[in-house]
């Protein structure tokens, strides 16, 4: 059974445990019971009894108490014929609790179970949802192949009945059903293909774990089922969230074009690069096709962004995983704030996540160098957290941030965690190799540390710099002599081993070290581990061949006690080193090539990422996390070359599911996917696939964003258009104020149009007045105030009229949260010397050439924000002044025209967050024909 279903069906068992609990008698006398060495069958009698009373009461206290002893793991299977009596009873309370027993106990006890049938197929008719549900859950329960037909039967109907709940378990019981009989599949397949249709949240997510378990290969039944699930999505319970994700990421990776193409532009609205190209790059790629995405492709990465603030880390990791394998390159940036909140979580989650952040910072680096303290290790980690923590720092250090790391690192060598220290010179190994500039620092720090105390870290020093001299032997010769002279106090076995490795492999370095080094091994090669003894063999070999007048005796001595050793792996290689090495008849030409195969130049070992190999699986899997492919991991298959036919997505019959669609007079607030920060990021727009129209760049913000939304519901049809006048609101200096357009486009009269409920609830909105009534084909102009509070968060609140209500979601442009401020040069640049350092935002930009004028200039910045022209003595400069409408901070713009149509565009002000978001929509106006 899947863990979804298990989920679902022990949700009921939690409650009525608890109500156990509750109520469960304290008398001495069972307390008794529950002693340690008192027997189970005294207990056991007095809940027969009362199973067996006429009273409800006790009936109900009993399965109170049988259901806690359950939920505390004790065995009370040897109470079943008495509980299967209670089945029938008409208290809803008492028979929902022996309906939680019979799911956990029809398995074992499935002859009685059976004596029980006409009972749940009576229950499935009950009038009350939840003992339906019920009844089909014991049902399904019952592993008896035999009522294979009655299960089926019982789910077809449970698939059509008016509750979404008991829908919502036939969805499970499809998965016990077909574990129990796979032979049933295409009718599974049927009732599965029907339950998708289900407009339900409820059902959504179960219904796809069906699908995931019985057919995940029928890609086919999603197609017109996709818009559906995609806006669903947000409302459907966390696990099915997850579910859901995981299957769309899959039909995603078979339905669209990859957005990865080697320089592939973007032609649809808020697709440009992250990191925008020169104006040269982009004339050289005019002649190549423009990459469009597909309008789902961007519907399924739009609906899931809000998901990144789940409070389930489940989600958030679902969602990026999904961002990692679907979205363009430049937008996965957007999960990485998200993943390093989950390191605030339980050690068990911090370890998945920092294993996939292991994995992403191996491909981009850039994605989480601004959190690298997040990564520190903390001295209450575990250590398998410390270790991952040390992983992503290596991945992440480069020539930049290397000093800092190995600061870090430093500190970490002298850690009580020995494993956690030997990482950590692993670790420098590794930053020493992947970054030439710091290889002679890292490679002397690591010799200091061979005088130190603790022998794991001498030993692992001793092993990284093996491996380190490898890269550049002929200037480290005093390193060989040094490593030689620690030799005697050095016992780690893997540690002496590579010490003779590197005297042997650059014995001609140090020819009068070598031949010493081998007669203190000829002493205590009895004594010595099996690791240590073949190097000791191989070193001998060595200097056998280059210098074999000092050391001839020493290695017919050493080759002998190998002849004789214990382990047959040091014999055996004694045997082959003494017929390569030592001319004789038997050995033939073989000789002749000792020195080209002892003493051949080795290949210098490359330090990887453990995580390097781990990209096949897809991240946040088992597989990913172990490695290795687990039993029913399903591979992403690779990007189509040619997208399949997207109209099998269209449907016929428009469901009223979506409540907002775009006009064509959409400014610049589409572009709010390339934001860094989630929370300023919340989208309106839970629409179909085709809203993401393209872009109208030059539209003024005076027009603001025009927006309707259509609801069919009894028979009225109300529309409306909204916009940002920017005029001082009457209504309260703090507000925003918008212009609201309603039109009534239905066939009768609208009465009593106002505003409900809003979200927030802190929101401060000051409503229009209620409109009365609204004849057909007429329109009402109305103004509202609303105090953003400095923030583009989304002001949401209910449209209500007599009969209906519409959920409406107004976003501002961050431009539109300001108003001008009138100030003379002076003052604007005493203003600006105030607000230096953090709260200074700048960045060069190169300007299209019809923008180089002032005027120009003046024109495209009004156009993005609310602000004021200030007078400027120089020709070269532009300044706008303004304030925000909430809290009156002082925002300051400047252009500073550089040479070649490039300019320095800067912005200061105390709201750090707006200026990044403000730069960035000005930077585009003004770098755009």
């Amino acid at each position: 059974m899947s863990t979804g279903a298990l989920y679902n069906d022990q949700g009921g068992a939690e409650a009525a445990v608890e109500a156990g609990q509750e109520s469960t008698p304290t008398s001495s006398g069972s307390g008794a019971a529950f002693g340690l060495f008192s027997a189970d069958f005294k207990k056991n009698e007095d809940l027969k009894e009362m199973l067996e009373s006429s009273k409800e009461s006790l009936k109900l206290e009993a399965m109170k108490r049988i259901v806690g002893l359950i939920a505390k793991g004790k065995n009370a299977s040897e109470l079943f014929p008495a509980v299967v009596k209670n089945v029938a009873s008409k208290n809803i309370e008492l028979k929902k609790l022996v309906y939680v027993y019979l799911v956990r106990y029809a398995e074992e006890q499935q002859d009685l179970a059976l004596l029980s049938i006409s009972t749940f197929q009576r229950a499935l008719k009950d009038p009350n949802q939840f003992i339906r549900a019920s009844a089909l859950r014991v049902l399904s329960s019952i592993r008896v192949p035999i009522i294979v037909p009655i299960m089926m039967l019982a789910i077809k109907e449970a698939a059509a009945d008016l509750s979404p709940y008991v829908r919502k378990t036939s969805a499970h019981a499809i998965q016990k059903l077909f574990s129990l009989d796979a032979d049933q599949k295409e009718q599974l397949i049927e009732v599965i293909e029907k339950l998708l249709k289900d407009k339900s949240t409820l059902v959504a997510g179960s219904v796809v774990m069906a699908f995931e378990e019985v057919c995940p290969d029928r890609i086919d039944l999603i197609h017109k089922n996709y818009r559906k699930l995609c806006n669903l999505l947000v409302d459907v319970e966390e696990w099915g969230q997850v579910v859901i994700i995981s299957m769309l990421t899959r039909y995603a990776r078979t339905q669209f074009t990859s957005p990865w193409k080697e320089g592939a532009m973007f032609d649809e609205n808020n697709e440009k690069a992250f990191y925008e190209s020169d104006s040269e790059e982009k004339k050289g790629h005019t002649e190549e096709k423009p990459y469009i995405m597909d309008p789902d492709h961007r519907l399924l990465l739009r609906n899931t962004k809000p998901l990144l603030q789940s409070r389930n880390t489940a989600v958030v990791m679902s969602v990026a995983q999904l961002y990692w394998h679907l979205a363009p390159k430049h937008e996965v940036s957007i999960v990485t704030k998200s993943l390093v909140r989950l390191l605030r979580s339980h050690r068990e989650v911090q370890y998945i996540v920092l294993q996939n952040i292991a994995t992403m910072s191996i491909q981009r680096k850039g994605m989480f160098e601004p959190f690298m303290k997040s990564f520190y290790v903390r001295s209450t980690d575990a250590t398998h957290i410390k270790t991952l923590k040390l992983e992503i720092l290596t991945n992440l250090a480069n020539e930049a941030n290397i000093s800092t790391i190995l600061r870090e690192f430093q500190t970490y060598v002298k850690s009580q965690d020995k494993a956690f220290a030997a990482a950590t010179i692993q670790a420098i190994g590794r930053c020493a190799t992947n970054i030439s500039e710091v290889t002679d620092t890292c490679l002397n720090g690591l010799v200091l540390l061979l005088s130190n105390r603790d022998e794991t870290v001498v030993a692992e020093s001793v092993v990284v710099i093996k491996k380190l001299l490898q890269t550049q032997p002929t200037q480290h010769s005093e390193i060989i002599k040094h490593m030689a002279k620690l030799f005697d106090n050095i016992t780690v076995p893997m540690a002496r081993a590579s010490i003779l490795w590197l005297i042997g492999e650059y014995c001609e370095r140090v020819p009068k070290i070598a031949p010493d080094v081998l007669r203190k091994m000829a002493k205590s090669f009895t004594a010595e581990e099996d690791i240590v003894k073949l190097q000791t063999v191989n070193l001998a070999a060595k200097l056998y061949l280059t210098n074999s007048k000092q050391t001839k005796l020493l290695t017919q001595y050493i080759l002998n006690l190998g002849k004789y050793d214990q382990n047959y792996d040091i014999r055996d290689r004694t045997r082959f080193i003494r017929q390569l090495i030592v001319p004789s008849e038997k050995s033939g030409a073989l000789n002749k090539y000792a020195r080209r195969i002892l003493l051949a130049p080795k290949p210098a070992p490359v330090l990887e990422s453990s995580f390097k190999d781990r990209d096949r699986f897809q991240l946040g899997t088992l597989s990913h996390s172990l490695n290795s492919k687990a039993t029913g991991y399903q591979e992403l298959s690779d990007w189509p070359a040619v997208a399949p036919d997207q109209s099998v997505r269209n449907v016929e019959i428009i469901e009223a599911v979506k409540e907002w669609t775009p006009t064509v007079g959409k400014t610049k607030q589409p572009k709010s996917d390339d934001k860094f920060y989630s929370d300023d990021e919340d989208e309106k727009e839970e629409e179909g696939s085709d809203s993401s129209g393209s872009e109208d760049s030059s539209s003024s913000s005076s027009e603001g964003l025009f927006m309707y939304f259509t609801m069919q519901m009894f028979s009225s049809c109300l529309a409306a258009k909204y916009h940002f006048p920017r005029q001082p609101c009457l209504y309260q200096p703090s507000m925003v104020a918008v212009q609201v357009i309603l039109s009534n486009s239905s066939d009768h009269s609208l009465e009593e149009i106002h505003i409900g409920d809003r979200s927030p609830a802190s929101l401060s909105i000051h409503c229009f007045n209620t409109i009365e009534r609204l004849e057909p084909e007429a329109s009402v102009t109305v103004s509202m105030g609303i105090d953003f509070s400095d923030s583009t968060q989304a002001a949401n609140f209910q449209l209500c009229t007599k009969e209906d209500q519409f959920s409406v979601s107004i976003q501002p442009a961050v431009g539109e949260l300001l108003m001008p401020s009138s100030m003379t040069e002076q003052d604007f640049c005493k203003e600006q010397g105030k607000l230096q350092g953090m709260n200074e935002t700048s960045a060069t930009i190169t300007m299209e050439t019809a923008n180089a004028s002032s005027q120009a200039i003046s024109k495209q910045v009004l156009s993005v924000a609310n602000v004021g022209v200030v007078s400027s003595s120089q020709n070269n400069f532009s300044r706008f002044a303004g304030r925000t409408v909430s809290s009156g901070a002082l925002v300051l713009v400047s252009l500073e025209l550089k040479e070649s149509s490039t300019a320095l565009l800067t912005i200061n002000t105390e709201k750090t967050v707006m200026a990044s978001m403000l730069l960035r929509d000005i930077k585009q106006a003004l770098t755009q024909a």
